[in-house]
């Protein structure tokens, strides 16, 4: 099992949504979250007076799926998030050590 996360711009949130269901995806944790990469932020005018945003709104995905299907949900995110425009985020894998469903005490691959 693994766990996908992506952080990818807000704006892109229901094309990547749109695009995991059809992939068969059947659920998703989403938080906003704010950080920059290497844009290190942005500069903006407000009342004529130009200041830095340091932390740029971003949406967090996660993702728990299993093994066979993580190149799918790895090129889904990518071609769905993507604006072609810096900021459009990363996708990161990493192994799931164990899974349980609280309500049926299902693990691992039956819990997903």
């Amino acid at each position: 099992m693994k766990m996908v996360m992506a952080v990818i711009k807000p704006f892109k949130l229901d094309d990547v949504r749109d695009a995991l269901s059809e992939l068969g995806v059947e659920g998703m944790t989403v938080s906003e979250v704010r950080g920059y990469g290497r844009q290190k932020g942005q500069k903006e005018l407000y009342r004529g007076a130009e200041y830095a945003v340091s932390f740029l709104p971003k949406v967090k995905l996660e993702i728990a799926i299993a093994d066979d299907k993580v190149d799918g949900v790895v090129k889904t995110l990518n071609e769905a998030a993507n604006t072609g425009r810096v900021g459009d985020g990363k996708v990161f894998v990493y192994n799931l050590e164990r899974v349980v469903r609280i309500r049926t005490g299902e693990e691992d691959q039956d819990a997903l």
